[in-house]
């Protein structure tokens, strides 16, 4: 016990005295510095929560919208909540929470499963549901 403290001692004054003596500090090469992870696409986020490759689209009611919108990915939480995956008019998918606009026409009303259903911000009584493709082996 003595001796361990001891060598923690010497340690400290050794590190001190250098720290103070103001010895230079090693420079790291540029070579082994680390890189900046790129921003993980949605495409890789989609395969994570069970999305397939080709998204697609089915309606509860017809509505002519039903096109604009692929789900990609959906996240269901156990009390009315969760968030959703969708992509819109082909643009890269967006994380969508419930209660919040998919964009200025749709609302995230819910998520189940492998589908998430979207109603009319409009005030009118549109909806639509968005369901992911089958699994394939």
């Amino acid at each position: 016990m003595t001796f361990t403290i001891s060598a923690l001692a010497a340690a400290s004054v050794v590190y001190w005295g250098l720290k103070i003596r103001g010895l230079p500090t090693p420079v790291v090469p540029s070579s082994t510095l680390l890189e900046p992870t790129p921003a993980a696409s949605s495409q890789a986020i989609a395969r994570a929560l069970g999305g397939g490759m080709t998204p697609a689209a089915t309606p509860l009611t017809a509505a002519p919208a039903a096109s604009r919108y692929n789900l990609i990915g959906v996240v269901a939480g156990r009390i009315q909540a969760g968030a959703a995956l969708i992509s819109v008019d082909g643009q890269d998918a967006k994380p969508v929470r419930v209660g919040t606009l998919v964009d200025n026409e749709m609302v995230l009303e819910s998520v189940d499963g492998r589908q998430a259903v979207l109603t009319s911000s409009t005030g009118s009584s549109a909806k639509l549901t968005l369901e992911m493709p089958k699994l394939t082996q």
